[in-house]
Parts: structure tokens; sequence; C-alpha cells
């Protein structure tokens, strides 16, 4: 027993070393994916709004999250930058949200190079804990979500090219298995977005940053943020789904929608320091009146992350076309299967 709790521990000690916080705990990513359902328009794809399939997506917004629970450093390393950004580190690289690059690879390499004429921007990485080799990142979470957005639309382009060209009703059921995976999944990191702690480097308590107004270090401020207050006080679900606002379309480039998402992190930022006067003020204790008002300000930012999700669902539904490789194929099929005359 001693040496099982002793190799828990190192377990532990890896995986927790120099991470970053969670964002919403399990309850509240479900909440952004069941506020998504809830703003689509009545004629989104069926199969996707079944009891069976909206429980699934449910359950896969906390998919990531589990992916952080591993002890293996390179599936954390892949994994930990996509759940945050923090923006503000951008101007240290001479960049901003308008010019920032929308390619990961191409960032990421930018960010590299900068470094070799800058050794001394920040953030820096420290040597004896970067087990997972993320510490000179300061996230990656847009990029990740615009991948998701095209992922999720060519699975929609072939799913509409199955059910339009004659493929088979397994190959169709496997199609809408892909989506509702990637929809659940997905919702994960555009739940992340609408935290506004994970668009920030005071993630967790205001940090070794100029701190005129004196707001809290407590490193247990994002674990507030995450659940804790709504353990307290509710998350008020059915409310928010009665009065969910409908998703709407996103406006689509080359690049995908990497300019609204990254927009739409931007604006979460700008609430990083109403959330903290809140803490300040004592308006997420969870008692009395006072402690009570900053559930709207929380529960706001659930609804916004349910409708920027729904909103990418719609978009990558609307604006996905038939697939024309897979078109080809099956009516090659279909002509092969066809009798000689």
């Amino acid at each position: 027993m001693k040496k099982i709790s002793r190799y828990c521990l190192i377990a532990i000690v890896f995986m927790l070393a120099g991470s970053r916080a969670w964002a919403w705990d399990y309850p509240g990513h479900r909440a952004v994916n069941q506020l998504a359902l809830a703003s689509l328009p009545a004629d989104f794809p069926a199969f996707v709004k079944t009891p069976e399939a909206a429980e699934r997506i449910t359950f896969l917004a906390g998919e990531p999250d589990r992916w952080r629970n591993t002890p293996d450093m390179p599936f954390a390393h892949y994994n930990e930058p996509d759940h945050f950004l923090d923006i503000e580190y951008l101007t240290n690289f001479e960049m901003t949200a308008e010019t920032v690059s929308p390619y990961r690879y191409v960032f990421v390499s930018q960010l590299a190079a900068y470094r070799v004429a800058h050794p001394e921007v920040l953030p820096h990485a420290n040597p004896t804990n970067n087990f997972k080799h993320t510490q000179e990142f300061f996230g990656l979470l847009p990029w990740a979500i615009n991948e998701y957005f095209s992922k999720l639309r060519s699975e929609f382009s072939y799913l509409k090219t199955f059910e339009q060209c004659g493929g088979t009703p397994d190959e169709i059921r496997n199609a809408q298995e892909n989506i509702l995976y990637t929809m659940g999944v997905m919702g994960h990191y555009v739940g992340d977005g609408s935290q506004p702690l994970h668009t920030t480097y005071h993630y967790n308590g205001w940090g070794k940053y100029p701190n005129p107004k004196d707001f809290t270090n407590d490193h247990t401020f994002h674990e507030l943020i995450d659940g804790a207050y709504f353990v307290k006080v509710g998350i008020g679900l059915p409310e928010l789904l009665t009065n969910m606002p409908p998703a709407t379309l996103i406006a689509t480039n080359a690049d995908g929608i990497f300019r609204p998402i990254i927009n739409y992190i931007a604006a979460q930022n700008q609430l990083v320091e109403p959330l903290y006067q809140m803490e300040k003020d004592g308006k997420l204790t969870g008692d009395g009146p006072v402690g009570l008002e900053g559930k709207p300000f929380l529960q706001k930012q659930l609804v916004v992350g349910g409708q920027m999700l729904g909103s990418i669902w719609l978009t990558a539904w609307e604006t996905s076309t038939l697939d024309d490789h897979l078109k080809r194929d099956l009516d090659l099929r279909k002509s092969a299967a066809a009798p000689a005359k």
C-alpha cells in the first residue's frame, strides 16, 4: 500500500506541477453544451436532438478535462495549451487579436523566432518543473476552437454526401456519431473561452503584476469561479434554458472563424477586472443578498458560451457543402453495382 500511495503521489505531482487551473467544473461545461443545444433552430438536423444524442453531447463536454488527468507528458503537452489564452501576452510579442496568425504552427514559430531576438520576453519557462514543456506558451485556445469548427464542417459535409449520394445506413450512422463526438468535445473549449479567467494571466489571483486596486491573490479564486460558487448557490439551468437566445450564423472566410473566435475571447478578457472587483466587494461569497450578486454575472457567462457554441454548430452545418471527392467515390460505387445493359 505504501508503494502504491507513493506512486500516486508522484503522478499527482507530475500532473499538477506548473499546470493551469481548469475552467468551469463538469456541471458548468455540461450546462454550456445544454444551452447550446437549446439555442439551435427547429430545422437543425434531428438526430442531434434525440435524448440519447443530447446526453452524449453533454457528457463529452467534460472530455478534454478528463484528458488532463493523464500522467503521459506528451499528451499533456499537446492538450493543456488548448484550454486558455493569456491574451495580454500578445503585446509582448508585438501582436494583437487583429494581427495574430490564425495558423497554429505559424503562431508558435513566430513566438520562437521572437524569443531568439528578445530572450527576456515573458512568459518564461521554469526548467525545474516544466514537465509538460508548455510554460513558454500562453495558450492556444482560439486555434483549438477554429480547428474543431473545421472538423465539424467537414463531418457535416460528408454526412450530407452520404445522405444525398447513396451512403449506406451504417455510413450515415457513423458520420452522425462522429458529428456528435466533435460537437460535444469542442463545446468544452468554447466553454473555456466564456470563463474570463481562461483569457488572462491573472488566472488564479492577480499574481505578480501591478495591483493598485488590491485585488485578491488567493489561489482558490479560480476554483471558486469554476464551480465552488455554483455548488453553493446553484446554476439555475432551467431558467437559463427557457430564456436561451438563439444561435446565429458567424461570418466565415478562408481562415474559418478565427477572428470571431479570438474576438470572443478578447471580449471575455474585458470582464477579468470586473470579476475581481466582485470578489473584492463580497459579491461572490454566496451568503446573503450581497453574496448572491455575482450569480447573474456567472450565469450570463454560461449563456454567452452556450450561444457562441450553438452559433458555431449552426455555422458548420449551414456552410458545409457536398464532399466532391466522396461523391465521386459513391458515384463510382453505384456505377459498379448497376446491372450491365
